[in-house]
């Protein structure tokens, strides 16, 4: 009679064993990293190559774990219930209700599941060789299952994925970031290069009153020398109209030519180093302009509007600087856009970006109907202000601290 208890006892204990494992393994699977299994699989982890075949059939998978889990918990119901109704009677029933819920929930559910949360790469990783054994072995009931639930559920292949793909990463990064693992600049640098597509070259060029251009019939050696001797490496050159750029004048091109004329500026024809120009217009993403410099292999396009008006130039460096933030080298001319910062508020240019800020600071100022800050003041309130006006939106206060002409030069922003 004893030895009968403990073969009972034993068989029990043993069920809600196996039904622990079941119960863990769907939460782990369920929780994994695909990403992390992948990694480990391309260096060469044999466990995680097993374990990605079976995350591909995952509706299976997670049949079978409930098939196998519910299999041995109704078992286990079934032994307890025959155990306590031999010792103790009808009312054994409901001892063995009590006694096995109890067991199930706390040991073959809740702890099971919390270790496997805690654990999920660990545990799908050691426990794939046992998974695929038990895909085999109750694989065939859990389709089965699956075919009899397909009668009751209409499936719709037109509906989308709720969560795009680049949506998924931009929150895997947040919260890596949250919990310390991703730093502020490499987050900012991925999520720049996630936003290439969304972003217009119109958003990031360098507007036309900003163009340092100049008129070829103006080009004598006097201006030549002022050229060699500027920062910029590239400079559009135009003819009759400022709408009108003929060319783009590649200073190594004008080095070569003035070698080649023994320093003779005055001979040089400009117009036989001008570089075709390339135009492009302002709609373009930075995902597609980028692909298009290098395949071109070209550094700097003139952005046109669908009139065909000059709206601006865009560089290679202007996209790179979406990603990793400002380039400077030591030919770059200082220009400050924060122009003071004190413990509640920041000074800064009107001209600049929305992005930028947002990226500097943590805001979330929306950059759909403007691009610069002062853009976005006119637009809110639909005038444009004079010195000292002050505005509040978005939960900060925007003051107007100088204005030349028409343009906002110098804004104070403060968090209220």
């Amino acid at each position: 009679m004893i030895t009968s208890i403990a073969i009972f006892i034993g068989s029990i204990l043993g069920l809600i064993i196996i039904s622990a494992f079941f119960s863990g393994s769907e939460t782990a699977l369920t929780a994994i990293s695909k990403a992390r299994i992948r990694h480990l699989a391309d260096e060469g982890d044999k466990r995680a190559k097993e374990l990605e075949k079976l995350i591909a059939k995952q509706d299976t998978l997670i049949s079978t774990l409930l098939v196998g889990s519910n299999l041995v918990n109704i078992l286990a119901s079934v032994l307890a219930t025959s155990l306590f109704i031999s010792l103790f009677g009808e009312v054994g029933v409901v001892i063995a209700t009590f006694v096995m819920t109890t067991l199930v929930v706390i040991f073959a559910e809740i702890l099971p599941k919390m270790i496997a949360l805690e654990n999920s790469d660990r545990w799908s990783l050691k426990s794939s060789f046992l998974i695929k054994i038990t895909i085999i072995i109750l694989g065939p009931v859990a389709i089965l299952a699956q075919k009899i639930s397909s009668f009751f559920v209409r499936k719709n292949t037109s509906l989308k994925k709720l969560v795009d793909a680049h949506d998924e990463i931009r929150g895997q990064i947040s919260i890596h970031h949250q919990e310390g693992e991703v730093k502020k600049g490499d987050r900012d640098m991925l999520g720049g290069i996630l936003d290439l597509p969304d972003v217009n070259v119109e958003d990031v060029m360098v507007h036309r009153k900003n163009i340092t251009a100049i008129n070829i019939n103006e080009i004598d050696e006097s201006k030549i020398t002022e050229i060699l001797s500027s920062p910029y490496t590239r400079i559009p050159v135009w003819e009759e109209s400022t709408d009108n750029f003929i060319g783009l004048l590649h200073i190594k091109s004008l080095i070569k030519e003035a070698i080649k004329s023994d320093n003779d500026l005055k001979n040089i024809n400009i117009r036989k180093v001008l570089s075709k120009p390339w135009f492009v217009p302002e709609t373009t993403s930075l995902k597609e302009q980028l692909n298009a410099f290098l395949e071109k292999k070209l550094h700097m396009a003139l952005v046109v509007d669908e009139y065909g008006s000059i709206m601006g130039l865009i560089t290679l460096e202007d996209i790179l600087e979406e990603i990793v933030g400002q380039i400077d080298d030591e030919h770059d001319l200082e220009n400050e856009e924060v122009i003071n910062q004190m413990p509640n508020s920041i000074d800064v240019d009107g001209g600049m970006s929305i992005r930028d800020l947002n990226r500097n600071y943590g805001w979330d100022l929306p950059d759909n109907e403007a691009t610069t800050i002062a853009g976005l003041i006119i637009h809110e309130s639909q005038t444009i202000p004079r010195v000292n006006n002050a505005y509040i939106f978005y939960g900060f206060k925007f003051k107007i601290l100088e204005r030349k002409r028409n343009q906002i030069t110098s804004i104070r922003i403060e968090k209220v």
